[in-house]
């Protein structure tokens, strides 16, 4: 079986690429892509090749861990049916190329239980589900430990400020670019320099930004949280005295747990959770150099898909 494929040949050169598929087995499922998303966070740094090493990193990849599609063909171990339209986090199917995450093709083979069934009328919001998840996974749904203050408005800021507002919280987002701060609802959103509070209880970083982690302990009080969401590609350092001082406790929140997703398509489901106004780009694969370049550098796109149906 051949797929069509996003391939990072190397850093910053990206191709649409026909590759081979691996053979299904038994427990698998064969996956017909519908639309892909494209992560500003860890598959930036592969595109920019300042991912650190991690287990099946490498060129040339096939990224993507936020896909939608349909199951088109099963395995004889397998209980989904044909046309059941699923969520995948990403796969490994093509052979020596690497699939780290590997969803953003337009066919894949992977094993049942890696998949999740969701509702079809979703559609290209199904890929929000992957950050979602990760959003939740920050706090795991305790009331207690919703956040404060978050630091950043992208897609993982809002959705972990609206999950904190599901359950009863309105936190803070700090947000300094202007395109940004639009697309509150139930929290508020000011630039830092408006905000003269220092007794957070709770700080969620969501920016990546190695570099706010000084001023953070400053806005914390005593024996305060601060969490780090998001993902670095440098070392973080801290001064010591003004954390020791407070006291303060440190949380790295790190990939979000099957736990996670269940409880995020719930709450979706229960329209409790809104993934609405958060897809800002659509292009397709054809374009992929050009999607990537818009996704990681355009302060006005929030989060950029790839649609993989016939057009």
């Amino acid at each position: 079986m051949k797929t069509q494929a996003i391939v990072i040949q190397e850093p910053q050169r990206i191709h649409l690429t026909e590759l081979s598929l691996n053979d299904m087995g038994h427990d698998d499922v064969l996956v017909e892509i519908s639309y892909s998303g494209i992560s500003t966070g860890t598959e930036k740094l592969i595109w920019n090749g300042t991912m650190p090493n991690f287990p099946g990193m490498g060129y040339p990849l096939v990224p993507g861990y936020e896909s939608v599609g349909k199951v088109i063909d099963t395995g004889s171990n397998v209980s989904l049916s044909k046309g059941q339209f699923v969520f995948v986090p990403g796969a490994n199917c093509y052979g020596d190329v690497k699939g780290l995450f590997g969803g953003a093709a337009s066919h894949i083979v992977i094993p049942q239980q890696r998949v999740t069934s969701i509702q079809e009328d979703i559609g290209s919001k199904g890929i929000l589900l992957a950050l979602a998840a990760t959003a939740y996974h920050v706090t795991q749904g305790n009331v207690d430990q919703q956040p404060d203050l978050i630091i950043g408005h992208g897609v993982l800021g809002r959705l972990i400020a609206r999950i904190a507002a599901c359950l009863g919280k309105s936190p803070v987002v700090w947000e300094t670019n202007q395109q940004r701060v639009d697309g509150a609802n139930a929290y508020q959103v000011i630039h830092p320099k408006d905000d003269d509070r220092h007794d957070y209880g709770i700080i969620c970083d969501a920016s990546g930004d190695v570099h706010l982690l000084n001023q953070l302990i400053t806005r914390i009080r005593k024996q305060g949280e601060i969490i780090l969401a998001g993902f670095y590609d440098e070392s973080i350092s801290f001064m010591f005295a003004p954390a020791f001082m407070r006291e303060m406790r440190m949380r790295i929140a790190a990939q979000w747990l099957p736990s996670d997703l269940e409880a995020v398509c719930k709450l979706v489901q229960e329209k409790k959770l809104s993934l609405d106004n958060l897809i800002t780009h659509e292009s397709i694969p054809q374009d992929a150099e050009k999607a990537y370049q818009t996704a990681f550098t355009d302060k006005q796109c929030l989060k950029m898909i790839l649609n993989w149906r016939p057009q």
